[in-house]
């Protein structure tokens, strides 16, 4: 009853008044009610509206942004209230959260905390939960092995024979992948015969609330030579810490062999040297103008990929292009907040420069005849007098100088001419972003 009271009578937004300039109506549309003054205090109590145009300006801009900042700031206190019951959002207080089943776990560790950015664990499901984890576990601790067998064999080979039957000594059988082409059939069968039995056999949960511990003790030596019982870390504060210290190296190495892996398989070499990429796309261009520190050759959406010189030539034309046309609209835009020539700009039309006005208001005050010169200035320079020749480097016009000064009778020095190219594809790029900015 209150809010509609304020809403239809005493908070009335007349038409003709600006938007949010509220009066009453408790006597009609057609007889004076009371206004309302500075932080909404009515006409009859004193209120009384700000006089100062600029003031007026300022606060009313003021309470704009702060209403904005309101409206974010009340639909955050909303969702925490309605999580945790506290409108400060207390995350203690939020019992119903499926990742609190969670949160205390192994591997939840600074910086990231608990991190499930997939949501696998947004239903509490602790089965499903353990099952990721004894997998999360298992592929750690392969991959560190893996992470090891990529590293050992550069510094360390075992003497003597890998195969007897077939002649292979430990010493010919290269680093990384391309030691896959050189075990022979039964070297398979072994492996697949010994990761079988221990997957089947040998590792077989002791603990149905502890994922991964097949009851090995520390380091997983128990029962690996007949006899040796595994003894577990007995402190609870030492073993737990040593357990996250196995899932962070897991995870550490998971990345590490997929890394060595990806080198391995483009270069041919376990440490990836880019000079054994000779069949890189990306080897044709890594040499162009423009490949400059910190960032090197970047073509992140794989323009080149195909390795395609004529497709490379015409975007570095373009790039070429645009970054010449962005630095002169950069100083179109700059250039007159602090100098106007004199005089006329259309002494038909009694338009003087200094009344044009900066940027894209501008384009209002040009008329129909000055469109047509800049069309046909433009066109006039793209069709004659700066052409592309295919047999010279994108962006070079045989009758262009130093800075395009046209004809060519301003020539760059040989041994800064590099400098100054790269230079102005460095200076394009920034024009381009800067202009976006602008606009």
């Amino acid at each position: 009853v209150f809010c509609g009271i304020c809403d239809l009578w005493l908070c009335h937004q007349v038409p003709s008044n600006p938007p949010g300039k509220l009066t009453t109506r408790l006597f009609g549309e057609g007889i004076t009610n009371y206004q309302y003054g500075s932080i909404g205090l009515p006409g009859y109590l004193g209120g009384k509206p700000v006089d100062d145009p600029e003031l007026k300006k300022k606060k009313l801009n003021a309470e704009l942004a702060n209403g904005r900042l309101a409206m974010m700031a009340i639909i955050g206190m909303f969702f925490q209230d309605g999580l945790t019951g506290s409108a400060w959002g207390d995350w203690a207080n939020y019992v119903d959260s499926p990742l609190r089943a969670f949160e205390s776990e192994l591997g939840v560790q600074a910086p990231l905390g608990f991190w499930d950015p997939l949501g696998f664990t947004k239903d509490g499901d602790v089965e499903s939960f353990k099952r990721r984890r004894e997998v999360e576990i298992k592929n750690g601790r392969v991959a560190m092995f893996a992470t090891m067998g990529y590293i050992v064999p550069e510094y360390f080979k075992f003497p003597g024979y890998l195969a007897p039957s077939a002649n292979l000594k430990f010493a010919d059988v290269p680093n990384g992948l391309g030691a896959l082409a050189k075990v022979p059939a039964e070297g398979w069968l072994q492996w697949v015969a010994l990761c079988g039995c221990y997957e089947t056999v040998v590792n077989t949960p002791v603990d149905a609330n502890e994922p991964g511990n097949y009851g090995k003790g520390r380091l997983g030596i128990g029962n690996m030579v007949y006899g040796i019982e595994g003894q577990s870390i007995e402190d609870p504060e030492s073993r737990k810490r040593g357990l996250n210290s196995e899932i962070a190296n897991g995870r550490l190495a998971m990345m590490a062999i997929t890394g060595m892996w990806f080198q391995d398989g483009l270069t041919g070499s376990a440490w990836g040297d880019w000079a054994n990429y000779v069949d890189s796309p990306l080897r044709a261009f890594e040499n162009e103008l423009g490949v400059q520190a910190p960032v090197g050759f970047w073509d992140p959406l794989g323009f080149t990929a195909g390795g395609d010189a004529v497709s490379f030539r015409r975007r570095r034309y373009i790039e070429l292009k645009h970054g010449r046309v962005a630095m002169l609209a950069c100083l179109g835009y700059i250039v007159p907040e602090y100098y106007r020539w004199p005089g006329d700009l259309s002494p038909s039309l009694g338009l003087k420069f200094t009344d044009m006005p900066t940027g894209f208001a501008a384009f209002q005050q040009v008329p129909g005849s000055g469109w047509a010169q800049m069309v046909a200035f433009a066109g006039t320079v793209e069709l004659f007098q700066y052409v592309d020749d295919p047999t010279r480097p994108p962006g070079d016009f045989e009758n262009a100088g130093l800075l395009g000064v046209p004809n060519g009778f301003l020539n760059c020095p040989p041994d800064q001419k590099k400098k100054k190219l790269s230079a102005e594809l460095a200076n394009g790029r920034l024009a381009m972003m800067a202009i976006i900015g602008m606009f």
